[in-house]
């Protein structure tokens, strides 16, 4: 296991409130996270139900024995812990790296408070940096997409399956296009929202001014940076 990410993940676990309904979102690092909540509960230490943002987080939630709940019971949750593949200087996201950015945006959206537990490693000044940014699409629309998205100077990549001809199908029966920007983005804002109005794209992996708190984690320890 690594030192950095269960720094991170006991790091968030102090933010965790004794009842009430969470999110559980996806990722190595909340996979650690599990682990150690599903700990506390058993301890009778926190009495707590999870919203799973994907399949793995419901899994997570089954091998831990952590209650389960969802979003019709609880439409607004406490609190939702998840990772993220890049973190920028104003605590803007790229999410989507496991292909579950919609359920995860949802889910967040339900939240009072959205921590992220990274590792160094995912900071950057702007986002589109290190990671592709993806795009959840609807099978029907691939075409078309893909054109507008061309049009605005951005190169979108299909993500292929590992192990299965043809493209990776999220949770939700749709497509994921990667993109790839000519330059790190300087209004992530904007691209979110012109992304968005292409008809077919159902999401967006730039999950802007959502985070609340980013739980760094180090060797030794780790940090919080807030809004």
């Amino acid at each position: 296991m690594s030192r950095v990410k269960l720094n991170a993940a006991k790091s968030a676990l102090e933010k965790i409130p004794k009842t009430g309904p969470i999110g559980l979102g996806s990722g190595s690092t909340v996979a650690i996270f599990a682990k150690e909540l599903g700990q506390r509960i058993s301890k009778g230490e926190n009495d707590i139900s999870v919203v799973p943002s994907s399949y793995q987080a419901y899994q997570l939630a089954v091998e831990y024995d952590i209650p389960l709940t969802n979003l019709d019971l609880n439409p607004e949750l406490i609190i939702t812990v998840d990772g993220a593949d890049e973190v920028d200087k104003n605590l803007n996201l790229t999410k989507g790296g496991g292909g579950a950015l919609f359920q995860e945006k949802v889910v967040a959206s339900a939240s009072k408070k959205l921590i992220i537990i990274v590792d160094e490693s995912k900071l950057v000044d702007k986002l589109a940096s290190k990671f592709l940014i993806p795009v959840e699409v609807l099978p029907f629309s691939l075409g078309v997409v893909r054109k507008k998205i061309e049009s605005m100077g951005i190169e979108p990549i299909l993500r292929q399956a590992e192990k299965k001809m043809g493209p990776v199908v999220t949770d939700n029966g749709n497509f994921i296009i990667d993109l790839k920007f000519p330059k790190p983005i300087d209004d992530p804002a904007t691209v979110a929202t012109d992304l968005k109005m292409i008809p077919g794209v159902v999401e967006t992996g730039l999950f802007i001014g959502m985070a609340d708190e980013v739980h760094v984690g180090q060797e030794d320890k780790a940090y919080i940076i807030t809004k």
